[in-house]
């Protein structure tokens, strides 16, 4: 089986190096020899450490009869998906570990493909099999709920923060050394990635067609000390979590910071590591944990797809052969959850009553309050204090946080952030 790399950067040279490698391992467990025979770069200057011959010429790959896999690790949206297409209007296999593509245009993928073989497994949580498990394992499963940490970086930057005390600039610029974040990472620290993942998830679990601008997506960047100390004080720690909630006609999708109690699983998965909870109605709830990233662990991803491929193993690309009941999307408004409130307000007598006494009156009830002991008591510092609430309604936090702004006596914007218990 002739396998074509379009893209060699980390990911694409793991996968020529362990085909290679690991070649006799690889053709005991598919029953055939899967043979790298050609890689597409944007720079042939730039030293790459494999040995199969490599190319800029993407049209001259693509319109090679010899190919019978391809395996996109491009990166970006609109020209993957030209190609992608491409290859699979000419009945020709493709893997992927393309996130963004498919949270754009899996649906489209899904009808041009058919029955063609389409492996997707690198492209959530790299070297964790979450898909194969959604697809394969828990088909029988109505899927109640997906919770997961999904974007290494972030995770690496949240425990940085909670364990070793570093301010967000800080764990910033150390994961930027570690080469655990990009030169600009706003994909990573903004939720996007995640929040890509998330929904390719509840394509498979849901079947809900949704683009990342429909769900509520927020990032890490405006977490600081003060909620870390919150945290500590309460056994919180605080992940950025991808999460999904079934209801009855509806599905939320919401990627955000989140305070997660300690004693809970996902709140031990500490660094670049990933974690993804399922809870099915027959299974009960499973969790998978492992490295989400990294050429190593994504490469795995890929060629576990090249062996069902050469298996002849083909499933339904998104994993069912006939249209799930449809699910609408829960308007972010409606979302009920706890919550937690960060402010900074001036330190004067009537403060805190006015403030409870607007909660009150806009349907927020408060579970515990703490005020942040104040570092120079001689100087005319603002005060912080902490709430969180009982089950919430969103839309009644956000009407909170908004009046809360209007007051005189606010110093910065209020900042909030969601439990879950």
């Amino acid at each position: 089986m002739n396998v074509a790399i379009l893209g060699v950067g980390v990911v694409g040279e793991q996968v020529a190096k362990i085909l290679v490698q690991n070649a006799e391992l690889i053709k005991a467990r598919s029953g055939k020899e899967i043979r790298p025979v050609i890689g597409v770069v944007r720079n042939l200057d730039k030293k790459r450490d494999v040995s199969i011959p490599l190319t800029t010429d993407i049209d001259a790959v693509l319109a090679r009869d010899d190919i019978d896999v391809f395996i996109e690790l491009m990166g970006g949206v609109d020209e993957p998906y030209r190609v992608v297409s491409e290859i699979l209007k000419r009945k020709k296999a493709i893997v992927t570990a393309n996130k963004a593509l498919l949270a754009y245009h899996r649906y489209e993928l899904e009808k041009i493909a058919s029955t063609t073989p389409f492996g997707f497994e690198a492209s959530v949580a790299g070297g964790i099999p979450i898909i194969k498990t959604l697809r394969e394992g828990l088909s029988a499963n109505h899927i109640f709920g997906i919770e997961g940490i999904m974007n290494g970086t972030s995770n690496y930057i949240l425990t940085s923060m909670m364990r070793g005390g570093a301010s967000f600039s800080d764990a910033l610029k150390k994961a930027q050394e570690l080469g655990y974040a990009e030169a600009d990472p706003t994909f990573d620290i903004g939720g996007f990635d995640a929040a890509h993942k998330l929904l390719i998830l509840a394509s498979i679990a849901y079947g809900v067609n949704l683009k990342p601008e429909q769900i509520l997506i927020e990032g890490i960047d405006r977490i600081n000390k003060a909620d870390i100390f919150f945290a500590n004080d309460f056994d919180y720690t605080i992940k950025l979590l991808g999460i999904a909630k079934r209801g009855e006609n509806s599905v939320e999708l919401r990627v955000h910071p989140t305070l997660v109690p300690k004693d809970k699983m996902i709140a031990k998965v500490d660094g670049v590591m990933n974690a993804i909870s399922v809870k099915g109605d027959a299974v009960g709830e499973t969790m998978f944990y492992g490295a989400g990233a990294g050429g190593a662990a994504t490469a795995s991803a890929v060629i576990s797809d090249l062996i069902d491929i050469a298996r002849g193993v083909n499933p339904p690309m998104l994993g069912y052969k006939s249209p799930l009941k449809p699910l609408t999307l829960l308007n972010s408004d409606e979302i009920k959850t706890k919550y937690y409130l960060r402010l900074s307000v001036d330190d004067r007598l009537g403060v805190l009553a006015k403030i409870t006494n607007l909660m009150s009156e806009n349907s927020l009830s408060i579970d515990s309050f703490l005020q942040k002991p104040r570092q120079n008591l001689e100087q005319n510092e603002p005060a912080t204090l902490f709430f969180t609430t009982h089950l919430s309604r969103e839309a009644d936090v956000k009407r909170v946080i908004n009046l809360l702004k209007t007051q005189d006596f606010i110093k910065e914007e209020p900042f909030m952030l969601r439990i879950e218990d």
